[in-house]
């Protein structure tokens, strides 16, 4: 990524060799684009913990699918050990994971109607978000403390789009909408699906409006020997992890972010959430792994000076 430089110039541009290379600019703008992967999303807490320990603050965060509910709880004002304890209590217990599941069916026949009737398997994402994210989630993207993008697929027009404006539970709907699971959200007269399918690593969507760019991937790919056959639902997950990675590949090979991190969780299925615990303490290490990587990073970059966290509203300023 290109660095700017007094003048509009880089210093070897510069032709006396008498006079000192001069200073870059101050470099501030970190931000954060994180990917989708289901439950193996669970992993970008360690990225948001080793932010907060490095006292680095994103100046914006774009997400695709689980990446985008983790940002949204993050732009929002939650600490990364604060999202690490919400992800803990609400998956701690099976039962009640299907109850809060069982309490998004509809209540009426009129909501069983205007929600597209009986379609089999998939369930409201909407409803189902609103019943396990945390209850003071702000309800509009104006409302967040970081600038926040959350990438969705238009179904009809069949492009990306990042929504960053208006309502926010239905845009991380949208955005997590994944076909087989959830059925397409209507938003603003637009029928959208899951962000990860034309935009899994959203990364490309900073990479003109910030110094440093961070992508974090947990897209995964299917894992075994080839000794045995998938089942059905293995192989749609796996050909989506494929198509998706596919992607994430080419798009790196045209223009990378600064620093590019995987958490190790091929090895975890997209609906393991019942497993936070054993994700967070299996990947514990990958925190420190990429702590060390950011802190790298912003030493390696001329002119880095970071900005200071905005006050909350009625904090004293002196």
């Amino acid at each position: 990524m290109s660095r700017k430089w007094p003048g509009g110039c880089c210093p070897s541009s510069r032709r006396s060799s008498r006079s000192a290379p001069p200073e870059p600019e101050a470099v501030s703008d970190v931000a954060l684009a994180l990917g989708g992967g289901g439950a193996r999303g669970i992993a970008h807490i360690h990225v948001l913990e080793a932010l907060d320990e490095l006292g680095v603050v994103p100046s914006r965060i774009v997400g695709s699918s689980i990446g985008a509910v983790m940002a949204a709880g993050y732009a929002a004002g939650m600490s990364g050990a604060d999202i690490r304890g919400f992800a803990l209590e609400t998956f701690a217990r099976k039962r009640e994971v299907l109850a809060g599941l069982w309490r998004t069916r509809p209540l009426s026949f009129k909501d069983f109607v205007e929600e597209g009737g009986f379609r089999l398997g998939q369930l409201n994402a909407r409803r189902v978000l609103a019943a396990f994210l945390p209850a003071d989630l702000p309800p509009h993207f104006e409302d967040l403390r970081i600038p926040l993008g959350v990438m969705a697929t238009d179904f009809y027009e069949r492009l990306e789009c990042e929504i960053d404006s208006g309502d926010l539970l239905s845009a991380l709907a949208a955005s997590c909408a994944l076909p087989a699971i959830f059925r397409p959200v209507r938003r603003k007269g637009r029928v959208l699906i899951d962000g990860g399918i034309f935009n899994p690593l959203p990364f490309d969507r900073l990479c003109d409006r910030a110094d440093i760019v961070i992508a974090v991937d947990v897209n995964g790919g299917p894992e075994g020997d080839g000794s045995g056959l998938p089942t059905p639902m293995e192989a749609m997950f796996g050909a989506t992890q494929l198509m998706m990675q596919s992607i994430i590949d080419t798009k790196l090979k045209l223009r990378a972010p600064d620093l590019l991190l995987r958490p190790p969780v091929d090895h975890y299925r997209v609906l393991d959430f019942l497993l936070t615990r054993q994700i967070l303490d299996e990947t514990a290490s990958f925190k420190e792994d990429a702590k060390r990587a950011i802190d790298r990073l912003l030493g390696e970059t001329p002119g880095y000076r970071p900005v200071a966290p905005k006050p909350e509203a009625g904090a004293s300023t002196a």
